[in-house]
């Protein structure tokens, strides 16, 4: 038996030939309408509105969570980020708690690596960090990247200072790049997909690659800014930035993205590649988000809804697709396009939206569930109705007929209101306890929490 015919072991009866590659690129920060398609009106993503033209542009897909880490344990996990510890906490690594997502829980990675898939992550990780958590306990055959949140796009730290640690690695090594980050990790992505197509058919296993920028999160460096990187005081970068340079690091991340779709092409592989694009939470300080309102760390539109995109030209048709989803349904829907099942003792809390995608009717009403310590904000998605909790105010919403949650209906649609409280309560009851001891980041930074509800979230 070749080589290449023991790759085809599980995948669902699919031969290599037929299986889906799949690149899943994550942004960091990315807010609803920071895209030309979405929205952007002070700065231009052609790359990105053209992979929208060529396949799924989604107009109701929601983040897990309203922060970073949570988000990205849900994603790889297909599951409420609320089953595990690490799930709790609200950027997760911002301080020494040994946490991490446990390397014996199934996820898309390791899930597709038995299924003979070569597996790959460039970029963010921020899930815990080795020996005892990482990339490559978690499913991943190689990594090239960052292992904490946020880093300088020049120097590669995490922080301020000679003696703070270059937080770069190839595998668990810690490796040195010169450049901007986001062109460093497209320029990995490429090399990457080059490598697969260059191997021989005796070996060819189809690839996952997980492309995950940091780009567009702090700190506000455009290509051109090596020199201010040496200027940065504090790593939030609370004295810099403004909409043109939030603009120059868009454009960055999309002439990236672009590269490592004409990679594809270049190699043949584009038709039966899933490209995924989508963002970890809302956007933050410069991003746009209209016509919601809210940003990260918020329960609010803006804090949860992300533009997404999807095409893979062999199987789906270009569609505007109005499927209520959320981070958690990219695990099951990618599984089964490539012939795929969840693991058994781990079922996915999302849906799989293969079928929708190609043609099926739409999964309605999806109901989607939230909850984030800071300000004690709750919320749920029933159909068109969301209930919101934010310390003590307490919403009623029609998202449908009212995106930027200005009318409050609870008065008006008691019922509705009673009911969708109540199932927040049964539903929450099912997970992890956030307890006094999960940390959280609460607000961002450049918000005071006395004035976190605005006029827009009280009642009267």
């Amino acid at each position: 038996m070749a080589a290449g015919d023991r790759v085809v072991r599980v995948l669902g009866g699919l031969t290599v030939a037929q299986a889906p590659n799949i690149v899943f690129i994550l942004a960091d920060d990315l807010g609803w309408a920071d895209l030309s398609v979405y929205g952007a009106t002070d700065f231009a993503t052609p790359h990105l509105d053209r992979l929208a033209g060529q396949g799924v542009r989604f107009t109701q897909a929601y983040a897990n969570s309203a922060v970073c880490s949570a988000t990205r344990i849900a994603l790889i996990t297909g599951r409420y980020q609320y089953r595990l510890r690490a799930g709790l906490e609200e950027p997760i690594a911002l301080r020494d708690t040994g946490l991490g997502l446990p390397p014996d829980h199934p996820t898309l990675p390791s899930l597709l690596k038995a299924a003979g898939y070569d597996t790959a992550l460039i970029g963010k990780w921020h899930l815990g960090l080795p020996p005892q958590y990482g990339p490559l306990q978690s499913g991943y055959d190689r990594f090239f990247g960052n292992l904490h949140g946020a880093i300088d796009y020049f120097t590669h730290k995490p922080g301020v200072g000679d003696d703070v640690a270059r937080d770069l690695w190839e595998n668990e090594v810690p490796v040195e790049r010169a450049g901007y980050y986001t062109q460093v990790l497209a320029d990995e992505a490429t090399a990457y997909i080059n490598a697969r197509a260059g191997q021989g058919a005796d070996e060819r296993k189809p690839f996952f690659l997980s492309l995950h920028f940091t780009a567009p999160h702090w700190p506000w460096e455009g290509p051109g800014d090596e020199a201010v990187a040496h200027q940065i005081k504090s790593l939030f970068h609370y004295d810099g930035g403004s909409l043109r340079k939030y603009g120059e690091i868009v454009e960055a991340l999309d002439a990236a993205v672009g590269q490592v779709l004409a990679a594809l092409h270049d190699v043949g592989e584009a038709d039966n590649t899933i490209v995924v694009f989508t963002s970890d939470n809302g956007g933050e300080r410069f991003s746009k988000t209209w016509p919601f309102t809210g940003q990260k760390t918020e329960l609010l539109e803006g804090g949860l809804r992300v533009p997404t995109l999807l095409r893979w030209s062999a199987r789906i048709a270009p569609q505007v697709q109005h499927q209520v989803t959320a981070s958690m349904d990219w695990l099951p829907t990618l599984l089964a396009a490539a012939g795929l099942s969840p693991h058994a003792d781990y079922p996915s809390d999302g849906e799989n939206i293969l079928p929708v995608l190609q043609g099926a009717a739409p999964v309605h009403p999806r109901t989607l569930y939230w909850r984030y310590k800071a300000q004690a904000q709750r919320a749920v998605r029933d159909g068109n109705w969301k209930y919101l909790k934010v310390n003590d105010n307490e919403f009623l919403f029609d998202v449908a007929a009212d995106e930027r949650e200005r009318a409050n209906l609870r008065d008006l649609e008691p019922e509705v209101f009673a009911r969708l409280k109540t199932q927040w309560a049964a539903w929450d009851a099912q997970f992890l306890p956030i307890t006094e001891d999960v940390y959280t980041h609460g607000v961002t930074p450049d918000i005071q929490a006395d004035r976190y509800v605005p006029h827009r979230l009280t009642r009267g």
